[in-house]
């Protein structure tokens, strides 16, 4: 655990680049040292929202991401070109292009505000309490806690819900949308998948093959991946090839810090 997680924050911890002639500037990232046939949608979700706060620091954002259908490169580091086509004292608009020469792998337009005084309210299901220990599920490639009354490796059918319990080790505030963005690529195609029986997450690969299409994530207000959060799922359809799924991230409390929302292509083997 304490190497993936090690490992994560290292991919974070983006290296400022100087402006080119031929190009914008923006940062450098490393990869995460994974057991995995390219590089983790998750990690580049997480990298988009560090460029957007290292280039507009100060302010709330918005975060839109959308892969192309390009494998990246584990073994070379990814380039985010930050091009800023509006910056004003309470909103700022990017685009992010992540590249590996000569390509490019995904891109992300990124909404900036910075926050401001005023009514706070919300409408959503109360928040039930955080699971026992005993209900520890392995995530896989999230380096924290992550309780669930759910299993997405079954190959039983049930509805295509997840509530999934997440706490991270210490970390700084500022990390908190990247580490979030990172955590909600992983299960919503496992969760749209739920109500076939004999199918699971687990069968990715075999029983049908699955990508990321598109991946947006908004954020309420400032929080802690440190103190409990609730990633409460669900995917209201899959058809035609494809899944969609969207979520909302709560505090222990039940205070409403971010939603997201995913399209995957989910193509099955005949």
């Amino acid at each position: 655990m304490t190497d993936l997680w090690s490992d994560l924050l290292g991919c974070l911890d983006l290296r400022v680049l100087p402006p080119e002639d031929s190009a914008p500037g923006g940062f450098e990232g490393r990869n995460q040292q994974l057991e995995y046939h390219r590089l983790f949608g998750g990690q580049l979700l997480a990298q988009f929202a560090r460029a957007a706060a290292l280039a507009c620091p100060g302010q709330g954002r918005q975060v839109h991401a959308r892969p192309v259908p390009r494998a990246g490169r584990r073994e070379e580091t990814v380039r985010f070109e930050v091009e800023r086509h509006h910056e004003g004292g309470a909103f700022a608009t990017l685009a992010i292009l992540a590249r590996q020469a000569p390509d490019v792998i995904a891109t992300a337009s990124v909404s900036m505000h910075a926050e401001e005084d005023g009514p706070s309210l919300q409408a959503v299901a109360p928040v039930s309490p955080v699971l026992a220990a005993e209900h520890r599920v392995d995530m896989h490639l999230i380096p924290w806690e992550t309780p669930s009354a759910a299993d997405l490796d079954s190959p039983g059918s049930a509805p295509p819900e997840l509530e999934l319990w997440m706490r991270t080790p210490p970390a700084d505030p500022e990390l908190a949308p990247a580490l979030t963005a990172y955590a909600t690529d992983l299960s919503l195609i496992g969760t749209a998948v739920r109500p076939l029986e004999g199918v699971s997450q687990r069968d990715a690969g075999a029983a049908f093959t699955s990508a990321v299409t598109s991946h947006t994530l908004w954020f309420h207000r400032p929080f802690r991946t440190d103190g409990w959060l609730l990633l409460r799922q669900h995917s209201p359809v899959l058809a035609h090839g494809r899944c969609f799924g969207r979520g909302d991230v709560l505090t222990e409390d039940g205070v409403l810090v971010a939603s997201y929302a995913q399209e995957a292509l989910v193509r099955f083997r005949r």
